[in-house]
């Protein structure tokens, strides 16, 4: 990887007086570079990775960004460890900070089994954080909810009462709800009750409840993108937890069936 840093010297004018700035690239421009390679990346997510100081892009003179071939490249690298190599932020801008040094890394980027590099990317269905975009919200009834679920009213009153299913304020459902009666209903064709799965939503809320910590400081923010960073950064985040719970069951099954 080769070095990547801000241009030094004063902001361009908005005449062009700097290479930078008759150069320079917007980040829309970055965006539809980097989206080929990284489908998921977006506005918010470059403007996220600016705020943490991983890309110093320069400034017009009204405020504009503007990026250089090697911004861009410097998104890639980060973009490339985070998909590939699992690499927290902080890892990834000690490398970078080392290289704007002129150093190797202190850490090297890992080479990973190709089995595990697999796991990662639409193909096999793991979770990326465009999964966790919220959708139109479509309210169903109590009698929509069974029917679309093929359950009855009882077996609704068990998911509620051990939290797996929760209605609205307004007394509705929504789509993830018909998901969820119609997998609890497939379970139970194997045995398992609806109180048997009450360590999921346990599970689930502590998760959901230690992503809200790592964000919330991030929506405070008096900027105007903060909240924009912050729906970024959950979404990430829980495709990531959702990821690493399916791997930690997945290795755990192996101890059970012995494979």
């Amino acid at each position: 990887m080769t070095a990547a840093g801000r241009p030094s010297g004063a902001g361009p004018s908005e005449r062009g007086a700097g290479k930078a700035e008759r150069n320079g690239l917007s980040i829309g421009a970055v965006l539809a570079q980097l989206r080929p390679e990284f489908p998921d990346v977006t506005i918010s997510k470059i403007r996220f990775l600016e705020s943490e100081g991983l890309v110093q892009p320069a400034r017009t003179t009204s405020g504009y960004r503007q990026f250089t071939a090697a911004d861009v490249e410097r998104l890639r690298f980060v973009l490339s460890a985070q998909r590939d190599h699992y690499l927290p932020l902080k890892v990834i801008k000690d490398q970078l900070d080392a290289a704007d040094r002129g150093l190797e890394p202190a850490i090297p980027t890992p080479k990973l089994p190709r089995k595990l590099v697999s796991l990662d990317g639409n193909g096999t269905g793991a979770p990326t954080a465009a999964d966790f975009t919220p959708s139109t919200e479509i309210r169903l009834t109590k009698e929509e909810l069974l029917a679309s679920a093929g359950i009855d009213g009882g077996m609704l009153a068990e998911l509620e009462q051990f939290g797996l299913i929760r209605p609205g304020a307004a007394g509705f459902y929504d789509t993830d709800a018909v998901v969820v009666a119609k997998t609890v209903k497939a379970m139970t064709e194997f045995g398992i009750e609806p109180r048997h799965l009450r360590a999921f939503r346990a599970s689930a809320d502590r998760e959901v409840g230690l992503l809200e910590q790592i964000v919330t400081p991030v929506s405070r923010h008096r900027d105007a993108d903060a909240r924009e960073r912050a729906d970024e950064l959950v979404r990430e985040l829980a495709a990531l937890s959702v990821k690493l719970h399916t791997l930690l069951v997945k290795a755990g099954i192996r101890g059970v069936t012995g494979g």
